[in-house]
């Protein structure tokens, strides 16, 4: 059965549904908690600019966008937001999603930290970083009423949220630190990392190996 929040349907389909099981056991409750309300609230968003999205591709999107913070699919290689995009395609295709379609996926969880980018693109990416931004960041919350936002965090509660996501998000990027070179994952560092020292994007072309 179908399970509404704030007058947000939540997707109920196999892929749905075993998108919502493989967040939940890889994930600590802070993650899947704010996981679900990035859905809800992004789809909040998506109702109230009278936008065609996809509900599960939004869903797939916000369900996996935090998943490279977590100890079963982190890797140290790459951008944290990249091990995430990189599961999501994986699982959309394993259930037959056409490409171009996990590729939209892909792209509205690559680029969930990168400011104002997504908010141009294909509604599900854009919606996913609204959904966060609101989350996260306090931004757009005009999109939910006081009862609708309240709605939410009685079904995905935030205890202590603002430590906790700054925790998982350095416990997720400490031993990646070169990741977080140009975005905003750096700050998080800087604050909670003792000893990191920030890229500097001037230092880079001033003392590259090109003569001048």
């Amino acid at each position: 059965m179908s399970e509404t929040i704030a007058g947000i349907q939540i997707p109920d389909s196999t892929l749905a549904r075993e998108a919502t099981a493989l967040v939940r056991d890889a994930a600590e409750p802070l993650v899947y908690d704010h996981s679900r309300r990035v859905y809800l609230f992004g789809a909040l968003r998506g109702t109230k600019d009278g936008l065609d999205y996809d509900p599960e591709l939004l869903y797939v999107g916000a369900m996996f966008h935090d998943l490279g913070l977590t100890q079963t699919f982190r890797r140290t290689d790459q951008r944290f937001e990249i091990d995430g995009a990189d599961e999501a395609r994986k699982f959309l295709s394993s259930h037959g999603i056409d490409d171009a379609l996990a590729d939209r996926v892909w792209t509205a969880i690559a680029l969930h930290t990168t400011p104002e980018i997504p908010l141009h693109m294909a509604p599900e990416i854009a919606l996913v970083t609204h959904g966060v931004e609101f989350d996260v960041l306090g931004m757009g919350m005009d999109a939910a009423s006081d009862e609708e936002r309240e709605a939410i965090v009685a079904a995905h509660p935030r205890p202590d949220f603002k430590r906790g996501i700054l925790a998982a998000f350095t416990d997720g990027l400490k031993d990646r630190p070169e990741t977080t070179f140009g975005n905003v994952k750096a700050d998080v560092l800087e604050h909670f990392v003792p000893g990191f020292q920030r890229g500097d994007f001037v230092e880079v072309i001033q003392n590259n190996d090109w003569p001048e």
